[in-house]
């Protein structure tokens, strides 16, 4: 996996759960989905990405 994939992925995880954090602080119930749609998309590709470097070694 180039860093560059990698990091993009590990910026969607972090991204989710600071957008899920402040849903749940201010109640916001939308935003609290939405973090935790960005987590699950930028665990996703990271695992998609681990299988693709797998096969290619």
């Amino acid at each position: 996996m180039g860093i560059a994939k990698k990091t993009r992925n590990i910026g969607h995880i972090v991204e989710g759960k600071a957008k899920e954090t402040t849903g749940r602080a201010l109640g916001n119930k939308g935003l609290q989905r939405r973090g935790k749609a960005e987590q699950a998309m930028g665990k996703m590709k990271q695992a998609v990405e681990k299988g693709r470097e797998t096969f290619k070694h």
